[in-house]
């Protein structure tokens, strides 16, 4: 097949694109760095994003990072987790990685066929002495059962800690999908709903938590001479904060639009045999993170006849999340990263494909792609 090639008519298309405000409007709040020399360590635009920020998703507490791996790092370290950790196989390697990285085993449990996150079910199995944490993720911000491991984890004393970083904006009945748990992880990386080119943020309801995590991502420095805990540099720089506080203005946009595209995708593809895209959850707000579709054995193609077909033609769709992660040299010996173990996960991560997804994207391009795989 001839390799992805862009023109002016059918330009690449890749799976996300990064959301940037006018940068006419960026330029100001440079000058104000400039001229104050407050380039890090908490100055103004932090203050103001993170109080914003907070505002702006309803949530009690926000604790501002340069990415969400190193949120994920502190969180796990503030929560005092030990041991075991339950966690899912189908998500990004960086929810697994950060287990490592704290010296916690990852337990990887089989996700649910419907909302493709953590089945509680599997959950309430996996509990042994040893586990310290639940570790769930909002796979394509497309809400867990928060209810149920809600009630798991009270019922077993163990921790509640959701890998957020798909969820920006996503609420339910009764508000943020972040205000679950002991505390939330966001992502704003550039590939993000909302970016701040990189970054992330721990959210939130206890003030104790909020503050053990403030003291973690700053070296353990609780004042000028005093260090409390073993930390790290995990801050957020002014640049981050600044971009961040440009890109909440934007954001109700921003979900207006992707919606417009998810919805266009759906008249789109409706019908085509052996493509299935993935159902709205009922929730008071989505985001609109990701369009996955799962592609089975009634398209004749494959999914990965169609990933290649697609590639062919410059649209750059990924396999997200494929491999899982309990495949991964790192992980594949453990007794829970077993296929048998994971089957749903399994057959999920040879099925699904996920098509390009961005304010900027013309509907026009939607079209052009949905004809790709309607033609296959």
């Amino acid at each position: 097949m001839p390799s992805p090639a862009a023109d002016i008519e059918n330009p690449l298309l890749t799976v996300t694109q990064p959301d940037l405000p006018p940068l006419d409007e960026f330029i100001p709040l440079l000058r104000s760095i400039w001229a104050s020399h407050r380039l890090t360590n908490r100055g103004p635009f932090h203050e103001r994003f993170a109080q914003a920020l907070a505002d702006h998703l309803g949530v009690a507490h926000v604790a501002l990072f340069a990415n969400a791996t190193l949120a994920l790092l502190v969180a796990q370290r503030a929560l005092g987790l030990d041991g075991e950790v339950i966690t899912t196989p189908f998500s990004f390697v960086a929810t697994a990685h950060t287990l490592a990285w704290n010296h916690l085993q990852p337990v990887f449990v089989d996700i649910d066929p419907e909302s493709l996150c953590l089945d509680p079910a599997r959950v309430q199995a996996a509990i042994t002495p040893r586990t310290s944490a639940i570790l769930p993720v909002h796979v394509y911000g497309r809400s867990c059962d928060t209810a149920r491991l809600e009630a798991l984890a009270r019922r077993h004393g163990v921790r509640l800690l959701y890998d957020a970083a798909h969820a920006f904006g996503v609420c339910d009945e009764g508000g943020s999908l972040l205000r679950h748990g002991d505390a939330s992880v966001l992502s704003f990386h550039a590939t993000k709903v909302f970016n701040t080119f990189e970054g992330g943020a721990l959210v939130c309801g206890d003030p104790a938590l909020h503050g053990r995590a403030v003291d973690l991502q700053n070296f353990g420095i609780a004042d000028e001479v005093t260090v409390v805990d073993v930390g790290i540099n995990a801050k957020m720089n002014e640049f981050q904060a600044a971009l961040g506080l440009l890109q909440l203005g934007r954001v109700d946009l921003v979900h207006e639009r992707r919606a417009r595209i998810d919805a266009r995708y759906r008249e789109r593809l409706a019908g085509v045999p052996g493509l299935q895209c993935l159902p709205l959850q009922a929730l008071r707000r989505c985001n609109h993170a990701y369009f996955p579709v799962r592609v089975r054995s009634g398209f004749g193609l494959g999914r990965d006849g169609l990933y290649a077909l697609l590639r062919a033609h410059g649209v750059l769709a990924r396999r997200y999340f494929f491999p899982l992660i309990s495949s991964m040299p790192m992980y594949r010996d453990l007794a829970s990263a077993r296929p048998d173990h994971l089957p749903v996960a399994t057959e999920v991560a040879q099925q699904i494909l996920c098509l390009p997804i961005h304010p900027d994207l013309p509907l026009e391009q939607v079209d052009r792609v949905a004809e790709l795989i309607g033609n296959a």
